[in-house]
């Protein structure tokens, strides 16, 4: 799919950069797909080093649905912004770009058609993304503060609250109305910190990252799969494969469903972007009684 971006606003107004090659644009003659890099197994290794993952602060990484953009965003360590950053296959090549500042935490929705970022919304339209919007009054709370909203195919939202306790939220639509955000149970709750979901987009599971006292020290990645009764599984720390003693986080899952992205930021303080085989997925599935 081919992206032209148009203005984006926010309170003030933000203008999102064009696709078009310039001054902050290159090109990648890297092969498709993951932008030509050599597949993981089920040890996460960096992707990209040198091309997505740099000297500077990589995180929330996603593809788009036909896995022809790779989003990201990017703290520059010299300037100390952040932008949203993209990669677009086109031409067999991978055309780089420097999308905007980021705003919230980046994730599109499975149809590929609407990318959230964190309180807010953006569509695609014939030149592009429509201009920045409020996903809604109840979602628009003084007191909540969103960080990351996830969306799966049904659009059931699974969003975070940072000002409400580190805490997870889920709203489902029912009959086509949607249904006021209520925080999710003690399985997902404990603990400090959780944040960053990531719903699969057939409601299967929930990833997220948070700090337990049964965990391997800092942040780390945990998964609660759906039972057939509806509720959500007790959480499972993904293991000694995934966690460290460093902080994971920002987790999604490539659509294709064959890759586990992440970010680990290291006690040197290395934020690198990581990849891993995603059957470890269906293993930690058999740990649990659905």
């Amino acid at each position: 799919m081919t992206v032209r971006l148009c203005t984006i606003a926010i309170l003030t107004p933000v203008i999102l950069s064009s696709m078009q090659p310039d001054a902050q644009a290159r090109t990648q003659s890297h092969s498709a797909p993951y932008l030509g890099q050599k597949m993981p197994g089920s040890t996460p290794v960096v992707f990209a080093p040198d091309l997505v993952s740099t000297k500077h602060r990589e995180t929330n990484p996603f593809f788009s649905p036909d896995m022809t953009e790779f989003y990201f965003t990017k703290k520059d360590l010299n300037s100390e912004a952040w932008d949203l950053i993209s990669y677009v296959y086109k031409d067999k090549q991978w055309h780089h770009s420097v999308v905007g500042p980021r705003i919230g935490r980046p994730l599109l929705a499975p149809d590929g058609e609407t990318m959230y970022l964190g309180k807010y919304y953006m569509t695609r339209t014939d030149c592009g993304w429509s201009q920045l919007k409020r996903i809604g009054p109840m979602f628009d709370r003084h007191d909540w503060g969103i960080m990351r909203l996830s969306a799966s195919s049904s659009k059931t939202y699974v969003l975070d609250d940072y000002k409400s306790g580190d805490i997870i939220r889920i709203s489902e639509l029912k009959n086509g109305e949607r249904l006021p955000p209520i925080a999710l149970g003690p399985q997902i709750n404990t603990g400090k910190y959780n944040a960053h979901p990531f719903i699969a987009p057939d409601d299967s599971y929930i990833i997220w990252d948070g700090v337990r006292q049964t965990g391997f020290g800092d942040s780390d990645l945990y998964i609660s799969f759906k039972q057939v009764d509806g509720t959500w599984s007790e959480a499972v720390n993904m293991g000694a494969s995934i966690n460290t003693s460093a902080r994971e986080a920002s987790a999604s899952v490539t659509p294709d469903g064959k890759f586990l992205f992440f970010t680990r930021e290291t006690p040197n303080n290395d934020h690198d972007i990581y990849w891993v085989d995603a059957r470890i997925i269906e293993t930690l599935k058999t740990k649990i009684s659905l």
